[in-house]
């Protein structure tokens, strides 16, 4: 099978060439092509992947990462398309493994993982929430969510799909929104944790608040666009949606602790319930990572509220966005 590794990049020049180093040494070999989207950037990327013989470069003015994929597929010569971001460094075997997958002609999507190796203790958190994740996927037959950070699909089917939804105007939820509709239709995706990206996650507390709020105001759109997704998708645990409602529980409970004066206060009830559903995530996570496991509560429960204001901001900009479908978003 022929690949096409697609790259987009705006004004990422600090960061691409890490990752072009670990992709041209893959290739090397194997019939497959490294392209490289710009989109609209400012800055010197331009020189910087011409400095990569081989590499191909693809401009265009900024119409956002979902266009610069879909720009990218088009162009593309191979019969796989695979995406990766520009602050992403694929692991020596990430290219072999994500091809591997598609020896079965029934897979039309795959996606890898992601591994940090920084040590501050909220990207140490944010690693374990994913691996939680993986936990979850690494035994299904089929998924139902491809990140673009490792994410592979036979070209003619995500052509057939019209690519990513491009009224997504930052990476955000476009990926997760293409994978709900390919879906859909029944086609298999696949979970590869061994196709591995390392990645630099937010390392602060509120870097990762901010993207909290930000996955979950866009997955509102996803969801508007697909929603049987609504209840229950591959990659999201169902004790999270359940964490959700931990602030507006909480809130009625103060009301009738105030309004009754029970000596059972429901507050207190509320934040037990609470902390008995972080049990089993902080348990897996503490024997792999004491600090983290003993913390987690906490941020789980600063990261439910987060979340509540995303969805809730997310679900009043979808009442005033149109419910368009890619094909007719499609730029």
């Amino acid at each position: 099978m022929s690949v096409s590794i697609i790259i987009p990049t705006f004004n990422g020049a600090s960061r691409i060439g890490n990752c072009l180093d670990a992709l041209v040494k893959q290739i090397i070999g194997h019939n497959a092509e490294i392209l490289v989207v710009n989109d609209g950037s400012t800055d010197n990327v331009t020189d910087i992947v011409g400095g990569y013989p081989g590499v191909r470069l693809i401009n265009q003015a900024n119409r956002g990462p979902a266009a610069a994929r879909n720009h990218g597929a088009k162009e593309a010569m191979g019969t796989i398309i695979l995406f990766t971001d520009d602050d992403c460094v694929p692991m020596p075997d990430w290219l072999c493994s994500m091809m591997a997958a598609f020896d079965d002609p029934e897979v039309i999507g795959v996606k890898g993982a992601y591994f940090s190796t920084q040590t501050s203790l909220i990207a140490r958190f944010v690693q374990s929430e994913y691996e939680d994740r993986y936990r979850l996927m690494a035994h299904l037959p089929s998924i139902d969510f491809v990140d673009t950070y490792s994410a592979g699909f036979r070209r003619d089917r995500f052509l057939a799909m019209k690519g990513y939804d491009t009224s997504f105007p930052v990476a955000c939820a476009e990926d997760i929104e293409l994978s709900y509709r390919m879906s859909e239709r029944g086609w298999r995706m696949k979970f590869v944790p061994a196709a591995i990206v390392c990645h630099t996650h937010p390392d602060t507390f509120w870097r990762y608040m901010k993207k909290k709020y930000k996955f979950a105001f866009w997955r509102m759109l996803a969801l508007r666009k697909n929603p049987k997704k609504t209840l229950k998708d591959s990659h999201t645990p169902q004790v999270m949606k359940l964490q959700l409602l931990f602030v507006p529980a909480l809130l009625l409970a103060v009301c009738c602790d105030l309004v009754i004066g029970s000596r059972l206060l429901a507050s207190a009830l509320v934040c037990v319930a609470f902390l008995l559903s972080t049990f089993p995530f902080a348990g897996r996570t503490i024997r792999k990572d004491p600090i983290v496991g003993l913390l987690s509560p906490f941020l789980l429960a600063a990261r439910s509220c987060t979340q509540l204001l995303g969805v809730t901001a997310g679900l009043i900009s979808a009442r005033h966005t149109p419910a368009k479908t890619a094909t007719e978003s499609h730029a």
